[in-house]
């Protein structure tokens, strides 16, 4: 899975050079992210431009999502989260939604190995109930086997919304608080977000967003608060590692100052 990224395929040695040049670049800087969210748009796309069926295109972007994280385990990244499946995403044609379940519990087994191999731990943010069953025994499954990764968190957004975890996170304190269990007076921020999907997780520092689209799409709506937003025109199944090391730069560079001022 890690070993050989279908994106260096065809490169010329000038392209591969390139793309040790910003690796080098990057690691010089030694400022990295510890959460990068990344929405992967575009495999629709991708395919359409090739004239084939949006299916090849999410197969496609399973190969980018492989070579992402990947290039998170080298860059450093304790976290990589991937949105993977909305909730409005339920809204597409049963056989792209069929195609999409059947991608994802292929992936779960088909990858298992690998990842308890590398030392990556997946996590699921999101309504799992919502799931197939087939589907949720198979991410079940790949939670359980790999709960001892110490390298890398990958945390699937699946049958998730941003809206949605916050109204789930509101009810479930309102719940606590008419039974006594909370008073209303202790709710802030941090007990507000001990009760979201990704409660274990820190806010991403980085989020990208692939196929030049310049919208959240209900995605961690609280969590980006503060983050960086790294935009690539690139469609998802071209999102390479050279791209990503571009992204990770250009962060890098930038100057956080949640809300301060620069001090001189």
């Amino acid at each position: 899975m890690f070993e050989d990224s279908e994106n260096n395929i065809g490169q010329r040695p000038e392209e591969r050079n390139s793309i040790e040049a910003l690796k080098e670049e990057f690691f010089a800087i030694g400022v990295v992210p510890d959460h990068v969210a990344i929405i992967m748009d575009g495999n629709g796309r991708w395919a359409a431009k090739r004239g084939l069926p949006v299916e090849k295109g999410h197969s496609a972007g399973v190969k980018a999502a492989k070579a992402a994280v990947k290039t998170a385990r080298e860059a450093g990244i304790k976290v990589l989260t991937l949105y993977t499946f909305s909730v409005q995403n339920w809204k597409r044609s049963s056989l792209e939604v069929g195609a999409l379940m059947n991608l994802l519990s292929d992936s779960a087994f088909g990858e298992v190995g690998e990842l308890v191999k590398e030392g990556v731990r997946v996590t699921i943010s999101g309504d799992l109930d919502g799931l197939p069953l087939a589907q949720r025994k198979a991410l079940q499954m790949v939670v359980s086997r790999t709960s001892e990764g110490k390298v890398l968190v990958l945390n699937l957004a699946l049958n998730y919304g941003g809206r949605e975890e916050i109204v789930r996170a509101a009810k479930r304190l309102a719940v606590k608080s008419r039974s006594g269990e909370i008073d209303p007076k202790q709710i802030d921020e941090a007990l507000f977000a001990q009760n979201l999907w990704t409660a274990a997780l820190p806010d991403p520092d980085l989020m990208i967003r692939t196929s030049g689209e310049l919208r959240l799409s209900n995605f961690l709506l609280w969590q980006c608060a503060y983050s960086e937003f790294f935009i690539s025109n690139k469609l998802w199944p071209d999102f390479d590692d050279a791209e990503f090391f571009r992204a990770l730069i250009d962060y890098a560079n930038r100057d956080r100052r949640f809300g301060g001022r620069e001090v001189k």
